[in-house]
């Protein structure tokens, strides 16, 4: 899923999302937890403290503060190596009852970053709380991988049209695209995951001081807070998952509902854009979708150069607008940017959504230690996601199987959206020759002995369909609850003031909301 992400300006959250490749080598199976006395020693990750400062950047509020903690690279051999992960904390105003750990999404969205440029939203929280969130291992500040650049013919090759592609070529292109993603990605990657990640998770509750974990996870971070629940029961606080992931459906599945909820999204916008007399696509909405698919086909068949040295094509255009659909407040905005594209060739403000996937050069930090901010590979966001979504699925069709199926595939895929189909396929066949992943979230992240947790799911969400959040609840059990927000968006948190109400209520006091509790759209802060 992509990022729950703020509307802060990408420049100053430093991620794209195009449909760059990954490399996901992992381990599969869940290691045994650290406190049951079965597995490696892991004493002195679980005693450090996190020793906090004043952040560095231009760009970070004065009031919040970073800190680092240290995990082991791989938890059955915890000896071999470590990865330190950035955190970042607005502390508490009032009496504090401890920290609530924040994940924005993706996989792949550095909350250090994120939390910087929206935390007005979470403010409210801090009444009882340190507000954290942290950068997963393979993001942002914490080990990043990358892809680096020549990406693109196996992007190209993925996503092109039947009678023109050869499958076996595609398969040799993006054999050597995943090559490219273990060249610039270091020795995290076949440690990532939402596995490592939720383990990391809990060496994050205890340098933070806290016996158990108060949590708020946004898309993706909804299925990291799930595998946190089946692999920590008993340490459990208040738990929130907000626009809720599957736990079951393969990447092929999925892909096809969030290219249907974005066509959906992007016919909205459109909608909206032609009753403005600057709408780069004139006022006549079915023309106008007319005119985004004849643009996107048109930039693929001759991008444009861009400052950075890649030229700017259609899907990265697809992928800049598929960012910008999740929040209609950052409509106004891809509107401005699509119409300098379109009458000026000026790339500025679509970049700004999504920088095309282009790498920039990774200093390899084999230690582990964070990287500088600056040195965050652009494409830093889709390599992550790509490699988390990879190390999450088992499935690995053979060669025969998706040449003899591409056809239909893509069929499917362009059925779903002439816009996002082939995007959303790229992003499945990239998982191929990549070791399966773990078969953990499927088998057994389900039925937990938790306290009671909170699961929001949005009727008009774009990327993580109401029904997911209904599956899930029913798959993790009597502890959860799901408050149904009817409303349009993707996640409910930050653009309906009942759920906002609703979910902090329970955060601070305990106070869940009625089996059966709705918002009404009509309770949205638009």
């Amino acid at each position: 899923m992509l990022a729950k992400l703020s509307t802060r300006p990408a420049a100053v959250r430093r991620c794209a999302a195009t449909g760059a490749t990954a490399l996901a080598l992992v381990g599969a199976g869940l290691p045994a937890a650290a406190s049951d006395g079965t597995g490696p020693d892991l004493t002195r990750f679980y005693r450090q403290k996190v020793t906090w400062s004043k952040c560095n950047g231009e760009e970070m509020p004065k009031d919040l503060q970073c800190g680092k903690v240290t995990v082991p690279l791989d938890y059955d051999r915890p000896t071999s190596g470590t990865l330190d992960l950035a955190l970042d904390r607005y502390r508490s105003t009032g009496k504090k009852r401890g920290s609530v750990l924040l994940n924005f999404g993706g996989p792949g969205a550095a909350g250090v970053s994120e939390l910087a440029a929206g935390g007005e939203d979470f403010m409210g929280l801090t009444n009882n709380y340190d507000v954290v969130s942290f950068d997963p291992r393979g993001v942002g500040r914490s080990s990043p991988v990358s892809c680096g650049d020549g990406t693109s013919g196996a992007s190209s090759a993925a996503g092109g049209s039947t009678e023109t592609s050869d499958p076996r070529a595609l398969l040799t292109q993006l054999k050597k695209a995943a090559d490219e993603c273990a060249k610039h990605s270091g020795p995290v990657l076949p440690h990532i995951g939402t596995v490592n990640s939720a383990r990391d998770m809990d060496v994050i509750r205890a340098a933070l001081g806290d016996k158990k974990l108060n949590y708020l996870g946004f898309s993706y971070g909804t299925r990291l807070g799930a595998v946190y629940a089946a692999q920590f029961p008993k340490k459990v606080g208040r738990l929130v998952l907000d626009g809720v992931d599957t736990l079951t459906e393969p990447m092929s599945e999925q892909g096809v509902v969030g290219a249907e909820g974005q066509q959906t999204a992007l016919d909205d916008f459109v909608d909206w854009c032609a009753q403005d007399i600057a709408c780069p696509f004139g006022q006549d909405a079915r023309d106008a979708r007319e005119q985004v698919v004849h643009l996107i086909h048109s930039l693929d068949e001759d991008p444009v150069p861009t400052d950075f040295g890649q030229d700017f094509t259609g899907q990265d255009l697809v992928g800049a607008i598929s960012q910008a659909l999740y929040s209609k407040q950052l409509w106004p905005s891809l509107e401005r940017a699509i119409a300098e594209l379109v009458e000026d060739g000026d790339t500025r403000g679509v970049m700004g959504f999504a920088t095309g996937g282009a790498g920039l050069p990774l200093r390899q930090h084999r230690n582990g230690g964070l990287v500088d901010e600056n040195d965050v590979p652009l494409d830093n966001l889709p390599a992550a996601l790509m490699a988390i979504n990879c190390a999450d699925d088992p499935d690995r069709p053979s060669a025969d199987r998706i040449v003899g199926e591409l056809g239909k595939l893509r069929a499917e895929y362009e059925q779903a959206s002439p816009v996002f189909g082939r995007y959303r396929l790229t992003e499945l066949l990239m998982c191929y020759g990549r070791p399966k992943g773990t078969d953990y979230i499927r088998k057994d992240v389900r039925d937990v002995h938790t306290p009671k947790m909170l699961l929001v799911g949005t009727r008009g969400d774009p990327a993580t369909p109401y029904r997911w959040t209904v599956e899930t609840a029913k798959r993790l059990g009597s502890s959860a609850v799901v408050l149904d927000n009817r409303g349009d968006g993707h996640t409910g948190y930050a653009s309906s003031k009942c759920v906002h109400g609703k979910v902090d209520t329970f955060l601070l006091y305990g106070t869940l909301p009625p089996t059966g509790s709705s918002c009404g759209p009509e309770e949205e802060d638009q």
